[in-house]
């Protein structure tokens, strides 16, 4: 996988030629020689990507070409640490530049030794790939990385919108499931599905997780991945956080302090007399389930716990005293394989007569394995649908079946791996730097491919746009798969099947581009370049090497465990060419000053940590494309921050909502400065000050996400003057503004609209519902009015409405040919509506209604319409209606 870092560096050092002119005579001349051999190398290192495998010699020269490259990087990165840096004007800015060119006499000499060195290296490695030449016919894989970088567009336009994937073979055990969950009541059921990775496990447990019986009979719905190395309090503590969170109960104090025991004990508490279903997926030993059975209540409850593990014994000890049921799931029929391949290879036609032998002999190799036939299918889709090249990508499988099922996956998902085209290999092995349990965030994963510099430009695209096709490639691919979706149908959250991760965790380390870490001894890999920390580490002065990252990580929870002095470590160590520090969660009050050192710096996370301030000195990180200060103690931003010309991404919002309808009595005042308009790079800023920004909003054209928060909510915001942003899809108002922004209704791109203590006082449904796009549209607080009127033809695509807190509102009324699209409907606190909005009959999408807090007359009109089950129940064809009362401090849930 050289191809990939050549290409990298091929234009790095193209765009480093033309800016550094001051680069003179024979260093030029050997920066360009060594950029010009490897330009040449980089259509072979395609093929030799893809047999190194079978050749131990081929592979060890595609790791010198990968070493050389990196060094190459290295050497041109030190030069620019050393001799681009900005400097300081007056006269003592003067005399450090003649001391600072009389110190670095020395450094350039040893830069220009060190790149003679490599070149050296690559006419040696240059000698060796013309004998590799004569070997490999340079066949021109025309279907296969090529092709692939060809139908980007087309393969991003595929994803955006997804629909469920169709699964084969799953109703009958998905019936048997369903059948053991319903044959008792009031007692803990627990049903343990067992067999290898890759079977379709989670698959199958998610459709009947999913299924509408299942949600309107159980009151509580928790998943939780336990995966091989959880930690206990984490998984019990996100147990908890996920049964009380699904109730909108305010979380225990102390919860983050709390020991397992004490944790146990709550949980058990909380589901005595109550109805739930929990799913423990990826029980990799016994010792996960008995550190947490005895927090599910035996008897006198209905519970159910749907465990899933690839291990007999952790199925049978975990049904063993209770009343269990294990089902072994088994392989595909060749029926069902040949269907689910043909799903995913012609996924918009059939299978051509002459490719349905050559399919059977793939499939043969696939031995029923449901994730083996999805991937191998997804890489055939992006083939022509031509015999020969079928044939050869059939004799590539091999003449011998692996006697190891498992093993038989691996040997595909390799074939699928190097198919991938350059661009994509390091960003689909970047995916193992996050734990198991861990949903990929998809633009946090993006705005991370960019600052690594995986992600090149396209002409007419944003880079988040070229990364985003990324994403959707691998999608396509049958890679990754979406967990969670935005409500305009756009993937929110992935994850990786975990036989995938273990893949390319292996392929990592093989290729020393990362290191991944849990609790335990470090084992270093030589020139590391990218380290994650899960947890606690120990480690020797002898073992680490920090002076070759990129990227470091800090994916804990926070709490002592996380030493400073890892931190005082790595910087301790020379670590220097740093371009992506991510200290989420770590235990900092303060910014290490070695941070504001780092030139190349262009990602810096500080989510959820004590930092309360940003120092002047962030005007040093000139390359910083990302500062991530949400969930911090940030709340003012210097005025150097201005000088960041190159920043993209600016993420500042602290407050978590726990009741999303009570108002934020608390909120802090948040300080950006005036001219902030003036970084035209930024397409997301989350949260700033009212009026002082406003008159720079104009400026901010590629602005993707706008958050406007008043201090409190009786601040008037002025926002009625003209506005343009064409790019703009997400706008959440917090203040006053008694009517719509006149240029909102422009907004043709808006998919989301939040406005909360708006204090409108005319009905904004008859603007609003132009937008052509919205899908979600939120009201807290907002509106004055008595009655609010969705017309006809209005909010073509609107999914989601919440009407929160509208004291003042007494009827709704939705027109027939209104919101055809919506599935979801939460009214809140909405006191004097005594009735069910008239004309929710014409809904026909509706898939889930919710009152809250509503008045008695209310709920007993509601109830009275559900008796009666006639005509006049106007929400008879929605699949769940619930309504929630506060009782004794908890809100309480019952399903109509």
């Amino acid at each position: 996988m050289a191809e990939s870092p050549v290409s990298f560096l091929l234009n790095k050092t193209s765009i480093w030629l033309q800016q550094e002119k001051q680069l003179i005579g024979q260093l030029r001349h050997e920066v360009e020689y060594i950029q010009d051999e490897l330009g040449h190398m980089k259509a072979f290192l395609r093929i030799a990507d893809a047999k190194e495998e079978n050749d131990p010699q081929l592979k060890e020269w595609v790791r010198q070409v990968r070493e050389i490259t990196y060094e190459v990087e290295d050497v041109l990165e030190q030069y620019m640490l050393r001799f681009a840096r900005p400097g300081t004007n007056g006269f003592t800015g003067r005399i450090k530049k003649i001391y600072s060119s009389l110190k670095n006499l020395k450094a350039r000499h040893q830069i220009a030794s060190t790149i003679q060195r490599i070149k050296s290296g690559v006419e040696d490695v240059s000698r060796v790939q013309q004998r590799y030449r004569d070997m490999y016919t340079m066949v021109d894989h025309s279907s296969s990385s090529i092709s692939t970088y060809n139908t980007w567009h087309d393969a991003r336009a595929d994803a955006l919108l997804l629909e469920e994937e169709d699964v084969v073979g799953i109703e009958k055990p998905k019936e048997q499931l369903l059948e053991w969950i319903w044959s008792t009541d009031h007692e803990l059921k627990v049903i343990s599905v067992v067999g290898m990775g890759g079977l379709g496990k989670t698959t199958l447990v998610k459709k009947v997780y999913d299924d509408a019986s299942i949600k309107m009979h159980f009151d509580h719905h928790v998943w939780i991945t336990v995966s091989e190395s959880f930690r206990l309090e984490h998984l019990l503590r996100n147990m908890i956080k996920r049964l009380i969170g699904e109730v909108k109960q305010m979380l225990p104090q102390g919860l983050d302090a709390m020991n397992a025991d004490e944790m146990r004990e709550l949980l058990y508490k909380f589901l005595q007399h109550k109805s739930y279903i929990i799913v423990l997926d990826d029980v990799w030993n016994i010792y996960a389930w008995e550190a947490i059975r005895y927090a599910f209540p035996k008897r006198g409850i209905d519970g159910c716990i749907i465990i899933t593990t690839r291990f007999h014994s952790v199925a049978n000890a975990t049904c063993s005293e209770i009343n269990g049921q294990v089902y072994n799931l088994k392989p595909l029929s060749p029926k069902e394989s040949r269907e689910l391949f043909y799903q995913k290879a012609f996924p918009r036609s059939s299978c051509p007569p002459y490719l349905r032998q050559i399919s059977q002999n793939i499939l043969k190799r696939c031995e029923g394995l449901p994730l083996a036939i999805i991937v191998i299918g997804g890489l055939l889709a992006t083939k022509d649908n031509n015999i020969e090249e079928w044939q050869m990508f059939n004799r590539s499988l091999g003449d011998e079946l692996e006697e190891d099922s498992l093993r038989t996956m691996t040997k595909l998902l390799s074939l699928s791996f190097y198919d991938l085209p350059y661009y994509l290999k390091s960003c689909f092995l970047y995916l193992s730097i996050f734990p198991e349990d861990d949903l990929l965030e998809k633009w946090r994963l993006i705005r991370l491919w960019i600052a690594e510099g995986f992600v090149q430009a396209k002409q007419g695209k944003t880079v988040e746009e070229v990364a985003e096709g990324y994403l959707n490639e691998l999608l396509n691919k049958n890679l990754i798969r979406v967990v969670k979706t935005s409500i305009d149908g756009r993937p929110k959250k992935f994850s990786i099947h975990d036989v995938l991760r273990q893949f390319i965790i292996s392929k990592s380390r093989e290729h020393n581009i990362l290191s991944n870490y849990n609790k335990g001894d470090i084992s270093w890999q030589g020139k590391t370049r990218h380290l994650t920390i899960h947890s606690s580490i120990n480690y020797t002065e002898e073992s680490c090497n920090f002076r070759y990252l990129r990227s470091l990580h800090f994916l804990g929870s926070g709490d002592s465990e996380y030493s400073e002095s890892i931190l005082e470590k790595v910087f301790g160590g020379g670590c220097r060419l740093l371009k992506v520090l991510d200290l989420r969660r770590a235990p900092i009050e303060t910014i290490p000053n070695q941070v504001f050192k780092l030139y190349h710096l262009t990602y810096l996370s500080l989510r959820k940590t004590k930092v309360k301030l940003i120092p002047k000195s962030i005007q040093n990180l000139l390359n910083l494309e990302t500062l991530d200060l949400k969930e911090s103690k940030v709340t003012e931003l210097p005025i150097e921050i201005l000088k960041l010309k190159k920043l993209r991404h600016l993420l500042v919002y602290s407050h978590k909502v726990l009741y999303y309808y009570v108002p934020f009595d608390n909120l802090q005042s948040f300080k950006a400065p005036y001219e902030i308009g003036n970084m035209s790079c930024i397409t997301k800023l989350r949260r700033e000050d009212g009026r002082d920004l406003c008159s720079s909003l104009a400026k901010l054209t590629n602005l993707r996400s706008l958050n406007i928060s008043s201090i409190d909510e009786s601040e008037d915001i002025d926002l009625q003057y003209s506005v343009s942003l064409p790019l703009l899809r997400k706008l959440v108002v917090h203040g006053c503004l008694t009517r719509v922004p006149q240029w909102v209704p422009s907004l043709n791109g808006l998919t989301a609209l939040i406005l909360r203590w708006s204090k409108l006082r005319d009905d904004p449904m008859q603007s609003l519902g132009d937008l052509p796009n919205l899908v979600i549209l939120g009201m807290y607080c907002a509106y004055e009015g008595e009655e609010l009127c969705f017309k006809a033809g209005g909010f073509e695509k609107l999914k989601k409405v919440w009407l929160v807190g509208l004291r003042q509102l007494r009827c709704v009324k939705v027109e027939k040919g209104c919101m055809p699209c919506l599935e979801e409907v939460s009214m809140w606190d909405c006191k004097l509506v005594d009735q069910v909005p008239h004309g929710m009959e014409h809904l026909v999408s509706l898939q889930y209604v919710e009152f809250c807090d509503m008045a008695e007359e209310f709920e007993a009109e509601l109830a009275d319409q559900k008796r009666k089950q006639g005509d006049g129940w106007k929400l008879a064809h929605v699949p769940r209606v619930r309504v929630f009362n506060l009782v004794d401090g908890a809100w309480k849930g019952r399903q109509l």
